[in-house]
């Protein structure tokens, strides 16, 4: 298994925020002309007579790819590319090149992306920009600790063909060694990209080691390693600065002499320069991470009892009344142990425990599942909650069985999409794990117990539930009918394969030097050979992630939470007490899980491969110790301390200076009375409340861009639209319970013969075929190009102002320098004189078109256009191709022809496939399901109206799984609807929800998906099924006509 890589966009503008501070800076290449070592060698002749040269030496260094060529562009210059770099990513501008204190050389710039998007990837990137732009080749990267450091070189192992692939050559990197000097002897002589990991430990510990890179050593020839590299000039990469940045560390990293540093992290701690922002919020909300779930466990004291309780959930059934998985304790011949039964109503927990005095007079007097809550004694119980645990392990092995439980639940939903599904157990001492006898032979530890106990007990339950649930399955079908997919045959033998002993791993520390310790030598109990699970985790990251290897459950030593970042992590759990000092502890536990799960062929499950499914696929449940109010509040509090530099609110001063641009590239610095326009427009319709507090609905608006703008402002509103985001309101953020997801299954209506009908009707697959003229595409693209390429021309601000008289207060503020004019002013030379583009092939691999076409357009369009390339190559790609696109989608739209085929979406996987909804949202009475999947507000509006028209007989939210093929993206409609047929015109109806019913505010390409939805239905049903897109249910009951 081979895990893939692709271009993404936000990876790209990370790069590109770096690359273009240094926007100016020629490209020096180190290719050796004939004129060049003509006028070194006249040089090197002068300095043999005597006559002084400028120094010879580093020229010849620089001319030989030895060393890094200085910046060439002065510190203002600098200042400007780097403020006009976050005008565009929307970040507070410096006023001033920040540094560290007392650190005198080079750039610093502040680059922060969350854990779990790819930081590794994007420096990697950076490099071979860099290189591409400058011809800038020497770089170290500098890492925290040893696990992360092994991580960025396996990262760099698995991304080394993609990026051969995209720049024809590979970087080998390696890992810096004190006992071997000669590395640093070959990182000094290459004239390709060469790449140096250090951990800090390597340079700035006190022991002998670290010591040998200041040391002039025999076998170097009598030179510092330190000096070799420093003679470099290298450009510094900072993994995780925060842990890196001591006083001694910083000094240290000076003797480098970097030519600039990159910091790389999810929670800087300080900030300089920063160029460019993927924080939490971002994050999620392009669903570029998991979904975060929480699964309470909370120890209550108890009033009425002295017994143990453990309340697991209760289960909810259509036919059935509720019942509820209790664990308590029981007397079993001398002694007493705990024992999980399913309790009904009425339950006497006295006479079930054999009568122990601890249960006297506990009965449960109710079982509540719309509440989801029992009563027992006069005491109200929620699942997840704990009474009078008196030891450690009952808690812990509470916790094991929990996370058993979330694990096979989500593995069954996923086995059939080729998803490993692994869990992670974070524990605070070997020991509990393993432990060592006193031959050194390895024996099962506390945990490891626990785990193989319940393990077993978990897995047979969950097999007797699938016989049960396809045995009920065959009593509703004819046997003949029966669908292979259904009872996942497979995922059960999948199941029983493996033994207990064989689905758990453990992974700790190797000796604190790297070294592997003999196994014979059993030093204490970390010390094992488990440089086995070390290679099992670090080295062979895929091999985790294939079918084949039958680890799953992972333990781990807490102090080794860094070295993971496995993408199919689905369950987290700390066996450990909580810390109550550490300030991002709940962030950390959880950012070991955030990355978008791999399928079993390496392809990430992000939104451009499977849409609107994202979150339904990618959920991280973390089993929490603490109830689940606790740790979402503690893990809201943790990110908005991230998000401290985002602003709050969509007030006038918000708004005031900011800077925003129209499609054509013109720029405006949004007045004080525009932005008083926008804030009181926003307020008026509800977008924003008197706090100036975004509110639900508003954010819903803004994520579709349909928020409304002043007239003077609607040029803008895409500009607008991105200040407006990167509000930050802190609602994306409440993890979900866990305890409050039920799963669903279908209900009576389903079978409803009503449904069924419409299901037959809709359930065909189509193809499509797209016929157009070549020629009309060509002129189409000449005329639009013509009118709207634009290329901004590269300006920057001249600043003046003067010191005015006033206290020492308001000079420490800042506040005395008043601006007393600015000017703008262009900057004439072209950048790109030097870099090859393939303009044709990049233009072609975004539109899918063929050469021949792009040539025939770009030839066809005016001169002055074409010669905009000149200003900015990557922009002038980017934009045509963006104008090429909205052509061809407008060009498809009339000539695009869906055809039947034979295949049909069947209906067992189509809404069998285990979704999760809340409990507390409304019981339906009309839908397929007893509630609704959605958490969308104009969704559940918009169910609220279909249970209460009369019109409506039985209705559907379409999962996401039942798609229309497009040219450009899958597209799954929201909703199916039968109507009373005595009532209306149309009886079957499938609609789309938007939040506007004019065509206008949707994009050419959303336009195109609801164009192809009408004309597959039309194919599949003649006219039998009608598709519309509506905004509320009364539009709807407009188009299907009452009687």
């Amino acid at each position: 298994m081979k895990l893939q890589f692709k271009e993404q966009d936000f990876q790209v503008q990370a790069v590109k925020a770096v690359v273009d501070c240094f926007a100016g800076q020629p490209l020096k290449t180190n290719r050796f002309t004939l004129e060049r070592s003509q006028q070194l060698i006249r040089k090197a002749k002068q300095a043999a007579q005597g006559i002084t040269t400028l120094d010879l030496e580093s020229e010849v260094m620089e001319e030989i790819g030895y060393r890094n060529s200085p910046i060439q562009i002065t510190e203002s210059q600098i200042l400007q590319n780097i403020q006009n770099v976050q005008k565009r990513n929307v970040l507070n501008e410096s006023q001033q090149i920040e540094r560290p204190k007392g650190v005198k050389l080079g750039y610093n710039l502040t680059i922060e992306m969350e854990t779990g998007t790819g930081k590794t990837y994007t420096y990697i990137r950076t490099m071979y920009e860099l290189n591409k732009h400058y011809g800038w080749s020497k770089f170290i990267v500098i890492v925290p600790s040893i696990a992360i450091r092994e991580g960025v070189y396996k990262s760099f192992q698995v991304t080394q063909d993609h990026f051969q692939e995209l720049y024809g050559h590979k970087i080998n990197p390696f890992i810096y060694n004190s006992g071997r000097p000669q590395d640093i002897e070959n990182f000094a002589s290459d004239s390709r990209i060469s790449v140096m990991i250090i951990n800090t430990q390597a340079f700035n510990a006190s022991g002998a080691d670290a010591r040998r890179i200041y040391q002039e050593l025999d076998q170097f020839g009598t030179r510092k390693p330190i000096d070799i590299i420093a003679q470099t000039n290298p450009i510094l990469i900072i993994d995780e600065p925060q842990s890196v940045d001591g006083e001694k560390t910083l000094k240290s990293m000076q003797d480098f002499n970097p030519l600039f540093t990159l910091r790389y992290s999810a929670t800087h701690k300080v900030e300089y320069n920063k160029v460019y922002r993927l924080d939490a919020l971002d994050a999620y909300n392009k669903r570029l991470v998991k979904k975060i779930q929480v699964k309470g466990i909370n120890l209550k004291g108890s009033t009425g009892t002295t017994g143990y309780l453990y309340l697991e959930q209760i289960s909810l059934s259509t036919t059935k009344p509720p019942y509820a998985v209790v664990e308590f304790e029981k007397r079993v011949g001398e002694g007493v142990k705990k024992v999980r039964q399913k309790l009904s109503e009425g339950a006497n927990l006295y006479e079930l425990s054999g009568n122990l005095p601890a249960y006297k007079n506990q009965i449960i007097t109710e079982i509540n599942g719309y509440l989801n809550k029992i009563v027992v004694g006069g005491q109200d119980i929620y699942p997840g909650d704990i009474l009078n645990d008196k030891d450690e392990n009952a808690f812990r092995r509470v916790q094991i069985r929990e996370t058993i439980l979330s694990h096979l639940q989500k593995e069954k939903q996923l086995f059939e999409k080729g998803i490993k599904v692994l869990s992670l157990f974070f524990i605070d001492s070997v020991e509990k794990y393993r432990v060592y006898d006193e031959n050194g032979e390895q024996a099962l530890g506390e945990y490891a117990k626990i785990f193989e106990e319940e393990y077993n007990n978990v897995r047979n339950d969950f097999l007797d539930l699938f016989q049960q649930e396809y045995n009920d399955y065959l009593k509703d079908i004819d046997p003949g009918q029966v669908h292979k997919g259904y009872m996942p045959t497979s995922y059960g033998e999948y199941l029983k394969r493996d033994d207990a002993h064989k689905v758990h791993g453990g992974y700790f520390s190797i000796d604190k030097k790297g070294k592997s310790v003999d196994p014979s030598v059993k030093r204490g109990s970390e010390e094992s050979d488990d440089i086995s699970a070390y290679d099992l985790i670090m080295k062979d990251k895929e091999r985790l992630l294939s079918f084949e290897e039958p680890t799953r459950f992972i333990f781990s030593h807490s102090a080794l939470k860094e070295g993971w970042d496995n993408p199919n992590v689905f369950q987290i759990c700390a066996l450990k007490n909580a810390e109550s000092g550490s300030q991002t502890r709940r962030r950390q536990e959880v950012g070991r899980g955030m990355r978008l799960c791999v399928d079993k062929n390496g392809f990430r499950q992000d939104f451009e491969l499977v849409g609107e499914q994202v979150h339904e696929i990618n959920k991280l449940t973390v089993i929490a110790s603490e109830s689940y109010e606790a740790f979402a509040k503690g893990l809201q509090s943790e990110i908005a301390a991230t998000l401290k530099d985002r602003p709050q609110k969509a007030e006038v001063g918000y708004f005031v200076g900011k800077v925003v641009m129209n499609e054509k590239e013109e720029e405006h610095r949004l007045t004080e009375d525009d932005a008083k326009k926008l804030n009181k427009l926003l307020y008026k319709n509800d977008v924003i409340d008197e706090n100036d507090k975004i509110t639900p609905e508003g954010r819903e608006l803004i994520e579709q861009n349909k928020m409304p703008l002043p007239e003077s402002l609607e040029p803008f509103r895409e500009s607008v639209g991105k200040l407006l985001k990167s509000i930050y309101t802190g609602e994306p953020f409440k993890p979900e319970d866990e305890r409050q997801t039920i799963i669903l299954n279908t209900n009576p209506n389903f079978k409803k013969k009503e449904f069924q009908a419409l299901w037959e009707k809709i359930n065909l697959k189509t193809i499509y075929e797209v016929k157009f003229d070549t020629e009309k595409l060509i002129n189409d693209s000449k005329i639009r190009i013509n009118a709207q390429l634009n290329i901004g021309d590269r300006m920057y601000e001249v600043k003046t102002g003067e010191l005015q008289d006033g206290t020492t207060e308001q000079l420490q503020e800042g506040s005395l320098v008043k601006e007393s004019g600015r000017q703008y002013l262009k900057l004439k030379n072209d950048l790109y004189t030097n870099t090859v583009y393939d303009i044709v092939g990049e233009i072609e691999a975004r539109t899918n078109l063929t050469r021949r076409t792009i040539v025939a357009i770009l030839k066809s369009i005016k001169e002055e256009k074409f010669l905009l390339l000149r200003k900015n190559p990557e922009e002038f790609i980017a934009k045509c191709s963006k104008l090429i696109n909205e052509v061809k989608a407008s060009l498809i739209i009339n000539n695009i022809v869906y055809h039947k085929i034979e295949e049909r979406y069947d209906a067992k996987t189509v809404f069998t496939n285990d979704k999760f909804a809340l409990r507390n949202s409304d019981l339906l009475r009309k839908h397929i399901y007893d509630y609704l999947t959605s958490d969308s507000k104009i969704e559940s509006d918009f169910a609220r109206a279909l249970e209460n028209s009369t019109e409506v007989v039985v209705y559907a939210k379409l999962p996401k799984s039942f798609y229309i093929s497009t040219p450009v993206a899958n597209y799954s409609p929201d909703w199916a609807i039968v109507f009373d047929k005595d009532k209306v015109r149309h009886i079957y109806f499938v609609a789309e929800t938007k939040g506007s019913d004019s065509d206008i505010d949707l994009r050419e390409i959303e336009k195109l998906k609801i164009h192809c939805a009408s004309e597959h239905f039309k194919e599949i049903s003649g006219n039998e099924v009608k598709f519309e897109k509506v905004s509320r249910y009364d539009k709807l009951l407009e188009i299907v006509k009452l009687k």
